[in-house]
């Protein structure tokens, strides 16, 4: 609809012209928007007021002079002039009507467009190290991520979704020593655990499994033979329980790259992928030594300070690693655009990754969404240990206590540079207090309506029982009682919101969308009565209106990746 009026007023703008009573060496930007206050219209535009300058005129004339050209259109009810020279249109019934029958023609598609014109994405989110259970800020990064790959493949994007496995370096040493340590206690053998050692009961639980399935073998060897077989043992394990947990809230990933291959060398003993994005910008000029280390020229590009990519040691930093995986993706793989979802600890990180990739001759590819935390509570009370474990409550403790629906939702609701304050025992409650089940209820109230009205109380798609029951072309020029019209325009609102989702980045505003179009529909059958055996054209016509908002509200849902029950 956004679109449409646009076209409206430029073509209204450009008869204008054409017919001399503007003239204009050349065309504004024509801009709508939705009015704040409804009572202002539908959309308002500006452009008079872009326009005056150059056409000589003030601005309420010029506004005069567009206005009159799209009176009279079938898809506006009226124009009027606000103000110094805004444009404010109302769009007739036949306009808002409409997107009832758009709705219901394209289902699941409702809301697709091109704007991403096919261009390759690659979202990683999560990449949480192999050493140990996720944290509920995981789960965060894992709904968003998941919600920003679906809300960006609905406007034509092409969308990989990657997580990148931090399985190289000291963490993974301390990882396979901790291990090892409860593997030989387990084994009745004496030893000093780590200083630095994971302490977590689930380094116990690996080893006890290692030891229930290889027996006592590995008590007598080496330290080193020990632990570096532990290191490869517990490091599936992990991964195979963060693929699991992941997959329990719908989450799943096309790639799982390791950070390893990035240090292995090529094919034939070609250099590693780390030794190729070096020389990438050492061919640059952005590569110095100094002090027998390796450095990058990040300041060129407005970092605080220059970069060390290879210690004097020889050993190469994260960062390298991290460089190198930026070429990988943008270079060795193609895409387009690369969004990466970080924590809050990696805000400081930010400027010296986007001067990396800017140095590898990607700038403004990278585009990084740093997340802020998620405080749980219940009941008012702040929530941080386990009551099953009496440690850290866990993504997986989380899930298992909320549910993979209320998990998403929750997390999705406000913008990621907002910490969260999640409410478990709202996020349990089936009432309207919740929004997930209010939401959700809306959905599953119109499949019974629907159900009811096709006398078939015990079907279980409800989507099969529309074609039969209500025709396409059912009339829908007598619905025009104002919760109708709401409901019509708050149907309308959900492209652009999509859209306007996609480009922010920003899942958050579908969850707000469908909230208030639970709240308009609500009102909707609060006030109209929808099976009227008395009126079988007015019951087909809000029978339709019903179907468009089960269609849309099954659509917001899943760009959410929550379900839209049919029954509750």
């Amino acid at each position: 609809m956004q679109h449409l009026i646009e076209t409206l007023v430029r073509d209204a703008l450009t008869a204008a012209v054409d017919s001399g009573e503007l003239t204009l060496s050349e065309m504004p930007e024509v801009t709508v928007e939705r009015p704040r206050d409804v009572s202002h219209g539908d959309w308002a535009t500006n452009v008079a007021m872009r326009a005056a300058k150059a056409a000589g005129m003030p601005p309420r004339k010029v506004a005069e002079i567009v206005s009159a050209r799209m009176s009279g259109h079938p898809d506006v009810a009226a124009v009027e002039i606000a103000g110094p020279g805004f444009i404010n249109i109302r769009l007739s019934n036949a306009a808002l009507q409409r997107v009832v029958v758009d709705a219901r023609a394209k289902g699941l598609d409702f809301g697709r467009s091109d704007v991403g014109a096919g261009r390759r994405v690659q979202v990683e989110f999560v990449s949480a190290n192999p050493v140990g259970p996720m944290h509920v800020g995981h789960g965060r990064w894992a709904a968003l991520g998941d919600s920003l790959a679906r809300l960006l493949g609905h406007v034509g994007y092409s969308v990989e979704r990657e997580f990148y496995i931090n399985d190289q370096g000291v963490q993974m040493d301390i990882f396979a020593e901790s291990v090892a340590a409860r593997y030989l206690e387990l084994a009745g053998r004496d030893v000093v655990f780590p200083e630095e050692g994971y302490r977590g009961a689930y380094i116990t639980d690996i080893a006890r499994e290692i030891l229930a399935e290889e027996g006592e073998r590995w008590a007598d060897t080496s330290a080193t033979e020990r632990e570096s077989h532990f290191k490869e043992k517990a490091y599936a394990q992990v991964l195979a329980h963060l693929k699991n947990v992941l997959s329990g809230m719908g989450v799943t990933f096309d790639v799982w790259f390791s950070e390893r291959t990035l240090h292995a060398p090529g094919a034939n003993g070609a250099p590693s992928a780390i030794e190729r994005s070096m020389t990438r910008l050492r061919e640059a000029g952005y590569i110095y030594e100094e002090e027998g280390a390796t450095w990058f020229r990040s300041t060129d590009f407005g970092d605080d300070k220059d970069r060390v990519l290879k210690k004097a040691d020889g050993s190469y930093t994260y960062f390298a690693a991290d460089v190198a995986y930026h070429w990988n993706k943008l270079d060795e793989r193609g895409f387009d655009l690369v969004i990466d979802i970080w924590g809050a600890d990696h805000h400081g990180y930010v400027k010296r990754m986007e001067a990396g990739v800017a140095a590898l001759g990607h700038p403004g590819q990278l585009h990084l969404i740093i997340g802020q935390l998620v405080n749980l509570f219940s009941n008012g009370e702040v929530v941080r240990m386990s009551k099953r474990t009496g440690e850290m409550v866990t993504f997986e403790d989380l899930l298992d206590e909320v549910g993979p629906d209320a998990a998403r939702y929750f997390f999705l609701r406000r913008s990621t540079d907002q910490a969260l304050d999640f409410d478990i025992a709202l996020a349990k409650e089936q009432s309207s207090d919740n929004p997930v089940f209010y939401v959700q209820y809306a959905h599953a109230r119109i499949c019974s309506i629907l159900r009811k009205a096709a006398s078939s109380p015990d079907a279980e798609d409800v989507a099969a029982l529309v074609s039969g029951l209500i025709p396409a072309n059912a009339d829908l020029s007598i619905l025009t009682a104002e919760a109708e019209l709401a409901l019509f325009r708050k149907l309308a609102e959900f492209s652009e919101i999509v859209e306007l989702a996609a480009a922010g980045y920003a899942p958050n505003k579908l969850t707000r969308y469908a909230e208030e179009l639970a709240a308009t529909f609500h009102q909707f059958y609060t006030v109209c009565k929808v099976v009227d055996p008395d009126a079988p054209e007015l019951t087909v016509a809000r029978l339709a209106v019903v179907d468009a908002t089960r269609t849309v509200l099954e659509v917001v849902l899943g760009l959410l990746g929550v379900s839209a029950p049919q029954r509750m």
